[in-house]
């Protein structure tokens, strides 16, 4: 069985665009797909959490159009990213999954769900923000920060972990996790993507739509999890989208940031695997 560090990378066209994949895990089993966070490709995810994921079912990572390894130019909108997830869920006859979103990913999810639900079983979303998010309290230095040409360690321990010596220590290991697949490997995202991405966060956190209308439409049961001092998607939209979204329970982790399931791996897959394996999770 194809591991998160040996999984290999596939292509499919989709709609006219070559875009890269891995699937790996168990063969049976809703498979869950994972979308990334801001500027991130298949090899930024935790093989602690994916391999962890994929004993019981199977893990699909991809690159969205334009990025990584994939062709095509990215979209500056959210909703054309969570069309493009569908079309790609589609070429690959995949037509019910669990969707796990991660910061701009969380984004990407929710859009997804409420454009497509008939694909979306149960949907996690880590560290972001609805339409229309509170950014109030984000951290004046992570703009800057954020779009670094080459992300650095302390990069990463200043965006995504709490300040406490334990969860820097924490982000170093995970810095290590992540760098251990060595072949194969996604190539970084380029400086057009970074600038479309960031267009499409801004169009979604300055969205004109009834934001507690939207997520009301989110029927799915949904998990939300995030650190409790999240400096990049402050804390407090993951309030807001568990109050609004019906079906939703909120994880919250101590000491920790906007990467908290980075630093608590093991705490959060068994989190995360109750949620998708027990038929009614929140009873």
């Amino acid at each position: 069985m194809y591991t998160h560090f040996n999984a290999p990378t596939k292509f499919v066209d989709v709609n006219g665009v070559r875009l890269a994949y891995r699937r790996f895990g168990a063969d049976n089993g809703v498979p869950i797909v994972l979308l990334p966070h801001f500027r991130a490709g298949m090899d930024h995810w935790d093989p602690l959490l994916t391999d962890g994921l994929a004993a019981k079912r199977p893990v699909v990572l991809f690159d969205n159009v334009g990025i990584a390894a994939s062709a095509g130019e990215v979209p500056d909108s959210i909703e054309t990213m969570a069309d493009d997830a569908a079309a790609f869920l589609r070429a690959i006859d995949l037509p019910l999954v669990d969707v796990l979103g991660f910061s701009l990913g969380g984004a990407v999810a929710q859009s997804l769900t409420l454009r497509h639900p008939e694909s979306v079983r149960r949907l996690i979303l880590l560290g972001t923000v609805p339409p229309n998010g509170d950014m109030a309290d984000a951290h004046p230095d992570v703009p800057r920060v954020a779009v670094n040409p080459v992300p650095t360690v302390d990069d990463f321990l200043f965006l995504f972990f709490g300040s406490s010596p334990a969860a820097q220590e924490a982000g170093r290991a995970f810095w290590a996790r992540r760098h251990q697949r060595t072949e194969d490997v996604d190539p970084p995202s380029s400086p057009q993507t970074i600038q479309a991405q960031a267009a499409a966060m801004e169009k979604w956190n300055t969205s004109p739509v009834d934001r507690d209308a939207e997520l009301a439409k989110i029927t799915q049961l949904t998990l939300v999890a995030n650190g409790n001092r999240d400096v990049m998607l402050p804390t407090i939209n993951s309030y807001i989208l568990a109050q609004h979204i019906p079906n939703a329970q909120l994880v919250i982790y101590p000491d920790a940031g906007h990467g908290a399931q980075f630093q608590y791996p093991r705490l959060f897959l068994n989190d995360v695997t109750q949620f998708l394996d027990t038929e009614v999770p929140f009873s």
